[in-house]
Order: C-alpha cells, then sequence, then structure tokens
C-alpha cells in the first residue's frame, strides 16, 4: 500500500467534508443484496445524501456549485468495513510486549495509536471497536477524530478490560511481585461482586463506549493457569448488569466452554475468541441473540512472529499459543453451521495493523462464504456495535464510509487486500 509522509498523517484533519460526486462502476448498497451497475453516489454533508441510477454529473444535482466528482466508474464500492475488535495502541506482542509496556510512554503509545488507525482507515475500516487500552490513549485519539483533529476510523472504545487478579487483564502477570501496585493502577482487577461494579463505575466514569471483562484466561496471558473459567458468577453477574445499567453494550473475551456460557447465561452482548464452544454455547447464543466474533487472524501473528524468533514468547505462553494455532477455526465451524450470528473482528495487535482483511480468507477457509463474511463485516458488526442507523449499509441518511476495490470481493476476497480508495465520513482518504 501506497505510503503517507508523516507530516501527512499527523495533521490530516478532518475539516468540512465537501460535498461530492461518486461514479460507481460497481455498487453493492447492501452485502446481503445484489450489487447494481454503473450508479451515482451523492454526498453532503459528510452524508449520503441518495443513490441513483446512471452516472450524474455535479451540475446535474443540486449539491453545492463546488462539489466534487470522485471517479470510481471502474471499481467495486462497498459499505465502509468494521472491525469489532482491535488494540490500536500497538502490535507488539510476547516478550517484546513485557518490555513496552515498562518503557514506552503514554504519549509515545498515542503517536503508535495513530500511525495504526491509518493503517485500518486506509485498509477499508472505517470504523473499529478498540476492546483494550490501559493508558487512555485510544480514548483520546476517538475523541480528536470525532472532532476532526485528526483522520483515522470512528473509534468505539472500551477503556481498560476488566478481569480478576491473575486473568487475562492482569498486566502485572510476569512481573516482580513488588511493581503489581505500579502496574495496575487504575481499578481494572475486581475480586467480589462489589468489587466488579466498581471497576465497571470506573471505566464509565472515564468515558468509555462499552464494557470488556474476561471470564477465561487468556492465550497472551504471562501466566500458565489455562484457557478454563477465572471468574465466579457473581463477578461476572456484577460486571454485566453494572454496564448494562449504565446502557453499556458488553463484550467478553472468553475461550473455555464454562467461560463462554456464564457470559452468555448472564447477557453478554458478545463472546471474543470463543474457542471451546460447546454444544450448551450454541443453544445459548441462539436464545440470547449475542454476536460471536471469531478473531481467527491472531494465529496470524502468532506464525509470524515465531517464524522470525521461536523464544519470542515464554514457554507458558507459547505452549498455550500453539494450542490455539491447532484448534483455530472448531468454534467458527460450529457457530456458523448452528445459526449464530457473526460479527467480523480481527483481534489486530496481536496480528498486524493493516492486515485486518486477512481475516476475510480465514473465515471463508473455516466455513462461511464470501458473501457471509462481508456481511460480518458490515451489517451485522453495526448491528452489534449499535450503529446500524449510521453504517453498515450506503443508504440516504447514513455517514458517507465508502470502500473502492479493483474487483467484486464476492468473486475474489483477495481484492479486499488492495484497497484502491476510501472515503471515511464524507472525506477523501490519503492511501
Amino acid at each position: 500500500m501506497r505510503s503517507l509522509s508523516f507530516l501527512a498523517l499527523v495533521f490530516a484533519t478532518g475539516a468540512a467534508a465537501q460535498d461530492a460526486v461518486v461514479h460507481a462502476g460497481r455498487l453493492y448498497a447492501r452485502m446481503d443484496q445484489a450489487p447494481s451497475e454503473r450508479v451515482t453516489i451523492l454526498i453532503d454533508d459528510g452524508r449520503v445524501r441518495e443513490v441513483r441510477p446512471g452516472f450524474v454529473a455535479p451540475g446535474e444535482t443540486d449539491l453545492a456549485n463546488d462539489s466534487v466528482l470522485v471517479d470510481w466508474s471502474k471499481l467495486t464500492v462497498l459499505p465502509g468495513l468494521i472491525d469489532c475488535h482491535v488494540h490500536l495502541d500497538s502490535d507488539r506482542a510476547g516478550i517484546e510486549a513485557q518490555l513496552e509496556q515498562l518503557t514506552l510512554s503514554p504519549p509515545a503509545k498515542a503517536f503508535d495509536a495513530l500511525m495504526n488507525g491509518h493503517k485500518t482507515l486506509r485498509a477499508g475500516f472505517t470504523t473499529v471497536r478498540n476492546l483494550g487500552d490501559a493508558d487512555g490513549v485510544t480514548l483520546a485519539l476517538r475523541d480528536a477524530i470525532s472532532a476532526g483533529k485528526v483522520m483515522g476510523p470512528r473509534i468505539l472504545d472500551a477503556g481498560r478490560s476488566i478481569s480478576a487478579t491473575a486473568g487475562h487483564m492482569d498486566s502485572a502477570l510476569g512481573f516482580r511481585s513488588d511493581l503489581r501496585e505500579a502496574l495496575n493502577d487504575d481499578g481494572n482487577l475486581c475480586d467480589g461482586a462489589d468489587a466488579c461494579r466498581q471497576a465497571v463505575r470506573l471505566q464509565v466514569a472515564r468515558g468509555v463506549d462499552l464494557i470488556k471483562f474476561a471470564t477465561t484466561g487468556g492465550v497472551n496471558s504471562r501466566i500458565g493457569l489455562g484457557l478454563g473459567a477465572q471468574m465466579f458468577e457473581d463477578e461476572a453477574r456484577a460486571i454485566i448488569e453494572t454496564a448494562h445499567l449504565y446502557e453499556k453494550k458488553v463484550a467478553v473475551h472468553a475461550h473455555g466452554h464454562d467461560g463462554i456460557n456464564l457470559a452468555l447465561k448472564l447477557g453478554a452482548d458478545s463472546i471474543e475468541h470463543g474457542t471451546l464452544l460447546n454444544d450448551d454455547g450454541l443453544k445459548l447464543f441462539r436464545e440470547s441473540g449475542a454476536y460471536y466474533v471469531p478473531t481467527l487472524s491472531t494465529i496470524n501473528g502468532y506464525l509470524e512472529r515465531l517464524a522470525a524468533n521461536p523464544d519470542a514468547y515464554s514457554p507458558a505462553v507459547k505452549k498455550k499459543i500453539e494450542w490455539r494455532i491447532s484448534i483455530t477455526g472448531n468454534a467458527l465451524r460450529r457457530a456458523h453451521g448452528a445459526g449464530v450470528k457473526i460479527a467480523f473482528g480481527t483481534d489486530a495487535g496481536v496480528s498486524l495493523h493493516g492486515r485486518n482483511a486477512d481475516e476475510f480468507e480465514l473465515m471463508v477457509k473455516h466455513g462461511m462464504t464470501a458473501r457471509e463474511a462481508l456481511i460480518a463485516a458490515t451489517i451485522n458488526a453495526a448491528d452489534l456495535l449499535g450503529l446500524s442507523h449510521e453504517i453498515g449499509t450506503i443508504e440516504a441518511g447514513k455517514s458517507a464510509d465508502l470502500v473502492a476495490l479493483s474487483g467484486d470481493p464476492v468473486e475474489d476476497l483477495a481484492v479486499l487486500k488492495r484497497v484502491m480508495a476510501v472515503i471515511a465520513r464524507g472525506r477523501v482518504v490519503a492511501l
């Protein structure tokens, strides 16, 4: 992908979007419907005004006189893509990430988040759900993007993820015990129902869009405790009920079936990873209407790092990684076959930012069609985020988030890795 100079990247602001007339050679207004050929999209103040058949000249519309023509007449256009599971503030892992935790300042992480946001946007993902940020840098980036100070994807941010002590989001794991207080200084660890209610309220007070917590261990947790449940029912219930009290959706990190089923029984809105999904979990998914976010791309990050350095992870973590690689995709096959609702999510940060489209190939490899995977990254993802009124399809009144490709992604998934052009909230993105 063509690079953008550093100054252009930092100072590319979202100043008022210019009205535009977009000529689309092929348009997927909705990924669950057939495309239209030779279509014009009118963009007014960052929103889709109208979709018209044929190619209409700017002078033939009632848009402002200075409206611009965007010629995508030889390209396929679809709604801006949505990644429901990213970590924008880093893409380091293993021992390297452990070192970064002690050496990289929050301002430095903020620049990383900005750069990773641009990689994501230029890859065609105009909206992301950020599920974990210890220093508040993506919360600040979310607000800067929303205010038009910098360009980046629309961000829904969960703030700092919540877990029990020694759980997946315990930042002190793997460090000397006397560093524990310094590494967990903002109340994200909770033991007991009352502490878990307070942990949610602390994140709500930071201005988060949703709550994320872990009911099970994690592959990257620097501890060899496995992937089963690591939170009691009263603790998980307190988190979910408190989040819903504040009208915040809840994303739950869960690998083991015991932690998956516990979260679904208590009303979780999505399960992230869901690696050991069983029959009871499938039933609970269907009954609750929760979404499954597979995050298959994690294995790409693992394989690439281990190929470069076999000692990139501690022995306890490497053992879990090898297991995760061997079992990846099984849960998606089961969920897809059972009619569970699936939303697109990569866990970018574990895998590399800007490579989000790799997930499509993995979803298809493990049972989905290309069209179903694209629905997961548009219509379904928008529904999970509570933004169906704003994104996920190209319709009058919605945000003008558009991606242009050299071919039809339903026929050739590879074109999703070669994005030709992007418009985010009515603004043309420099690629």
